[in-house]
Parts: C-alpha cells; structure tokens; sequence
C-alpha cells in the first residue's frame, strides 16, 4: 500500500515537471515571433542555401564598394595617346587658331574700314571658341600645346603691325583673310577625312564650315580683289 502511494506521488510529480516544461517552451516562443525581438541566439544562425554555400545577409552598399578595386568603382580608363598624324594636326590647329585671334585683336585696333573691324571681330570670336574646344580634346590625351606663335606666324603678326591705314587693311584681308583660311581649310579637310581619333576627326568637320564662312567673308571684302 505504501510503495503504491509513493508510485502515485512519484507520477504526480513528474507530470507537473513535465507541464512546467511544456508551458516554459511555449512562452518562449511565443516571445521569440514578437516582433523587434532580437536575440542573439537567433541572429547568429545562418541559413544554408542548396549546396551548403552560406546564405548570411549580403553586404552593406559602402562595404561592397569598399571592397571593390578602384576601378571597379569609378570605371576611368587612361585615355589613348594620339596617332602622330592627329598630333601634327592638333598642333599645327593650335598655332592657326592662337594666331587669328592675335591677328584679329590687331586688325580690331588698326583697321580703318568698319567691315573689316566687323570680320576681325568674327575671327576673335569664333576661333577663340574654337580654341577652347581643342584645348579640351587636347587635355583629354595629355597632350600640351604650344604656349606661344611660331616662328613664320610671329613674323607674319609683326610684319601686319608696322601697317596702317589702308594698306593695313588690304594686306590683312589677302594674308589673314584669304591666304591664311584657305591654307586652313585644306589642312582641315585631310583631317575630316585622315584622322584616327573620334573626337580629332570630329573637330577638324565641325570646324570646316566656320573657315569656310570666314573665306567666303573675307572674299567680299574691300581689297579682296
């Protein structure tokens, strides 16, 4: 009678161990689908993926970057060198375009004839935003240009400085105007059709009407005949 008493207390007691137990798990599960729960336990556990490989969350933006070589990240490539011929070209547009300007600025000062003052100030102007543009693509290669005028240009600038008068004005027109924009337009027209470079090639075409404007300007000036 006894040792059945004890077997029935035993059983009582280890029904409610196994009750407590039972009602311990189910509250924290419960606790655990609360949202903002954020138990260390469970951020710790990465899910596999097919394979085994880890299936962890993905980097943050700035990390991935951070990782990344640089030139992943900008996606910059050295810009190619000119050809030799396209750097003859550049050079020598260079050297043409500071000189119109230079020899328009002269011609706005000494010019008597207010259609020439007129076409000077054309020259200024449109070769000056010539210049800029060939002083992008130049930069673009790395390449420099020349800081001053030629020799041949020089002399041709200073021999128009010692003029005045109408003899300035008939000189400028036939040099500069006629003699000097039908050279350019010859040497622009090979590179249209020579150059290797894109953006080289793309000048020399988007230039050539400007020149041609100018020549067909300077034809119908006073003293072009």
């Amino acid at each position: 009678m006894t040792t059945r008493i004890h077997a029935a207390a035993l059983s009582a007691a280890a029904l409610t161990a196994v009750l407590s137990l039972a009602a311990c798990k189910d509250r924290s599960e419960r606790v655990a689908a609360q949202p903002g729960n954020t138990d260390s336990s469970m951020a710790r556990t990465k899910a596999p993926t097919a394979g085994g490989v880890d299936a962890s969350p993905a980097s943050a933006p700035g990390e991935t970057i951070a990782n990344q070589p640089p030139a992943a990240i900008s996606g910059t490539a050295a810009t190619a060198a000119l050809p030799a011929a396209d750097i003859a070209f550049v050079t020598k547009a260079a050297e043409s375009g500071r000189f119109e300007v230079e020899v328009g600025k002269l011609a706005l000062e000494k010019a008597t004839d207010p259609a020439i003052k007129a076409f000077a100030r054309m020259l200024v102007d449109d070769h000056t935003a010539a210049n800029d543009k060939l002083r992008q693509i130049a930069s673009g290669h790395q390449l420099p240009l020349p800081a001053a005028l030629p020799a041949d240009k020089k002399h041709e600038l200073e021999q128009l400085g010692k003029l005045s008068g109408p003899e300035f004005d008939r000189r400028f027109v036939k040099m500069v105007g006629i003699g000097d924009h039908r050279h350019d337009i010859g040497e622009f027209e090979k590179a249209g059709q020579t150059a290797q470079s894109p953006d080289v090639k793309s000048f020399a075409e988007t230039t050539l009407p400007t020149l041609r404007k100018h020549l067909e300007a300077a034809q119908r000036l006073p003293g072009a005949g």
